[in-house]
């Protein structure tokens, strides 16, 4: 099963939905790097289910426990193990769904692919998982700040069609987490906090899209041909449950433009090289130019509603199931600093792999 992401920077995660506990192990993070257990803690209380009425009232602290590599508030240069128990599951809600097949879920394919799967909230295949990319994203976004002054930040832009109007060059932390639903459009985050109360009164669900920005990346990470920096990022982000799609800079709109259109001019910037326009979302060539990078993910409705929906059991049989239990009628809320970790994962595993190629 492919737990681990990274070269230089190698996170893997463990455990499920309803076991006793999820977390991840990072490798490679340097030496010296100070680090405090609410540095971590911060970016999990964002991911946290129960913030409000728009996401899985599940009662999940979500507090990280730091087993190793860490002394004194600083890393020691050993391996991380970060664990999050879990205290709130409740496995006979999934009791019905045992032998049955929920729609749009990885129930079938699980058991198509190992024979047997976690009878608990989707074991593996659970947003649940997420809880030790967050924490590993954590840790490497303290590695990017220290090192060349990286700042992330992920926002909804959409949810279903319910668009933000969002300035990604200016778009800041504070204002993302203004709202409950994480957009800095206040007008159209009203908008969107009320079609995901419908949706969540009707017993359905809303997909929609995410934004994120990475500022001052430095010019060269990334690593042609097959590890292109967009390419680890689309990956990445195609890696998180519900993903659906992904664009980085002008994305499927480049289409519609023409060359002269699209192309970013270069101009000296006191001795440093930058382009008028970023159309190319800050890599060019597989390469980060120096500009901002900006990406999209597209994520689909949550697969589980509280609706009546038809399948089959595992030995082929029509069947209905109705669905209980405690989800997300949007996952977007909740997949922001999801986004923003695996960002940080993917720019933090390049940088040190580009230092250790070239020396900076």
């Amino acid at each position: 099963m492919g737990s681990s992401h990274g070269r230089l920077f190698r996170v893997t995660t463990f455990g499920e939905s309803h076991g006793p506990a999820v977390g991840v192990v990072v490798d490679g993070c340097p030496p010296r790097l100070p680090l405090a257990l609410e540095d971590i803690q911060l970016e999990l209380d964002r991911r946290r289910p129960g913030q409000s009425a728009l996401v899985s009232p599940r009662g999940e602290p979500d507090r990280v426990e730091i087993l190793s590599g860490v002394e004194g508030g600083v890393t020691l240069g050993t391996p991380i193990a970060l664990l999050v128990r879990n205290q709130d599951a409740r496995a006979g809600d999934y009791e019905e769904l045992r032998d049955k097949f929920r729609p749009s879920h990885a129930d079938y394919t699980t058991q198509a692919k190992y024979g047997v799967r976690a009878g608990g909230g989707g074991g593996r295949a659970s947003a649940r998982e997420t809880v030790g990319r967050v924490a590993a994203g954590a840790i490497a976004r303290k590695v990017l700040a220290a090192a060349a002054g990286v700042e992330i930040v992920a926002w909804v832009e959409r949810v279903h069609e319910v668009e933000a109007a969002v300035d990604a060059a200016a778009v800041t932390r504070a204002a993302v987490e203004s709202s409950a639903v994480r957009c800095p459009d206040a007008a159209a985050a009203a908008r969107m906090i009320a079609r995901i109360d419908e949706a969540r009164r009707d017993g359905d669900s809303v997909g929609g899209v995410i934004g994120a920005v990475a500022r001052r990346v430095p010019a060269g990470l990334g690593e042609p041909v097959f590890d292109k920096l967009e390419a680890d990022l689309a990956k990445a982000m195609l890696s998180l449950p519900a993903a659906r799609g992904f664009e980085i800079g002008s994305g499927f709109a480049g289409t519609r433009m023409t060359g002269s259109q699209h192309n970013d001019p270069f101009y000296d910037a006191g001795g440093v090289v930058r382009t008028r326009t970023n159309h190319s979302g800050g890599v060019q060539g597989g390469i980060a130019n120096g500009e901002d990078v900006v990406i999209r993910v597209a994520f689909k409705p949550t697969a589980t509603i509280l609706r009546p929906q038809a399948t089959v059991d595992v030995h082929g049989k029509d069947t209905v199931i109705a669905p209980r239990g405690r989800h997300d009628p949007c996952v977007l809320p909740r997949a922001v600093p999801i986004v923003e970790a695996m960002m940080a994962l993917v720019l933090c595993d390049h940088y040190l792999r580009q230092r250790g190629q070239c020396g900076g």
